[in-house]
């Protein structure tokens, strides 16, 4: 099988003889020995399964369809907090009072979860991360988005614009709590992705997701992440219920360095949710095996360029390629590198111009950026010259094409 690198107009350009390991395992089939994997079963309406370092799909069924996120919106709310604390605009000292707004409709009176934390009472940041996180307090989350926004409305508006540039395509929130509101939806990927982006962005901060328990106001509470108190390596993240939506769970754990994301909703029952989402953890370390094809840096594809001292530049990824491949299944992958171009010179170096994706079937198994792996200057006025003949003359015949389609 061949690989190759596609431009956004459809040309191919093959791969260099690095791409042979690539070939090799995408093209050899395997016997059947066992299940299929997607053949798994949960009784979770939305769910979706991740490689955290690869992006790899190990597991979906209505991953795209909306839903009411109940607590697990509260990710947005903390990646916020997050982010203010990244451009030092948030310190440990940093303290957020606790509104009549806050103590009415986030504390203990207003029927959902709460940190306890009284009337009129300040809170230092990190008190306040941990009793939105650990106790998914909804007064801690008011009180955090008054004091970032004003008001939970102004917030909101922070929180999608966070959404917009993290890629979260088909989520809208509306407060900071996960209160039920009429278009306050999310999706099962949409949530994977929030996940990841905390994982990665904030290593420091994610630790606070793994804490299991946190004491305000003389009132200790339990994490309510029941993966935690299990051995299967879990480290993160938060739950959600409401009525309207079911309990859900978007989790995270690492065994052997590899690390899985789950998302979970819809289910009757918070055991309901404990059990599907363990087995869903298990399987997923259980039904696949890692197979590293490139190094981080190293050569995937390359890119044609325009008006360069080079026609090509090579295409890299910042992480290393490794394909999830289940035991025992006999499906072919395909693998594309696909970029806007021809690239016009002159081009950076690590400049992200296109994607490395993997699939099977129509599941997309693997999905990385791509980066230049080297500048390519401006070339002579006679190598110009020639390339914009060249793009004249192939531009002519996309659009002759295009006429001759158009009339077929």
């Amino acid at each position: 099988m061949r690989v190759t690198a596609t431009t956004g107009a459809g040309r191919a350009l093959a791969r260099r003889a690095a791409g042979l390991g690539l070939a090799a395992i995408l093209g050899a089939a395997v016997a059947v020995t066992g299940a299929r994997a997607q053949a798994f079963q949960t009784l979770a309406p939305h769910a979706i399964l991740i490689d955290a370092d690869t992006g790899a799909v190990l597991f979906e069924k209505g991953a795209d369809e909306p839903f009411s996120p109940a607590s697990m919106a509260k990710l947005m709310t903390v990646e916020v907090l997050f982010d203010e604390m990244r451009k030092g605009k948030l310190g440990p000292d940093t303290e957020f009072t606790i509104s009549e707004n806050a103590w009415r409709r986030g504390g203990a009176g207003g029927g959902g979860s709460s940190m306890f934390a009284q009337l009129n009472s300040k809170v230092k940041l990190p008190d306040l991360l941990r009793g939105i996180v650990v106790q998914s307090g909804n007064d801690a989350s008011i009180a955090a988005a008054e004091g970032v926004a004003g008001t939970e409305d102004n917030f909101a508006q922070i929180m999608n614009r966070h959404a917009k540039e993290i890629g979260l395509e088909r989520s809208t929130f509306r407060n900071a709590t996960g209160y039920s509101a009429p278009d306050q939806k999310v999706t099962a990927r949409d949530m994977s992705k929030l996940a990841i982006h905390l994982i990665e962005t904030y290593p420091e901060q994610y630790k606070l997701f793994a804490e299991r328990e946190f004491t305000w106001n003389k009132i200790r509470q339990q994490n309510r992440n029941p993966l935690l108190a299990l051995d299967i390596g879990a480290d993160g993240l938060k739950t959600g219920y409401l009525e309207e939506s079911g309990y859900g769970l978007t989790g995270s754990a690492v065994q052997n360095g590899q690390r899985l994301v789950l998302v979970v909703s819809g289910l009757k029952t918070a055991r309901d949710r404990a059990a599907e989402s363990r087995k869903l953890i298990e399987w997923g370390f259980r039904a696949f095996e890692a197979r590293q094809v490139f190094n981080a840096g190293e050569m995937v594809a390359e890119a044609e360029t325009y008006g360069g001292e080079k026609g090509r530049v090579p295409l890299v990824t910042k992480k290393p390629v490794r394909l999830m491949l289940p035991r025992g299944n006999s499906d072919r992958l395909v693998a594309r590198a696909t970029y806007q171009g021809p690239l016009t010179a002159p081009v950076e170096e690590g400049r992200e111009v296109g994607r490395l994706k993997v699939t099977r079937g129509e599941q997309v198994v693997l999905d990385m950026p791509l980066y230049t792996g080297e500048a390519v200057p401006a070339g002579t006025m006679t190598q110009r010259a020639l390339d914009a003949a060249l793009e004249v003359g192939t531009g002519w015949f996309r659009q002759a094409l295009s006429r001759i389609t158009s009339k077929s």
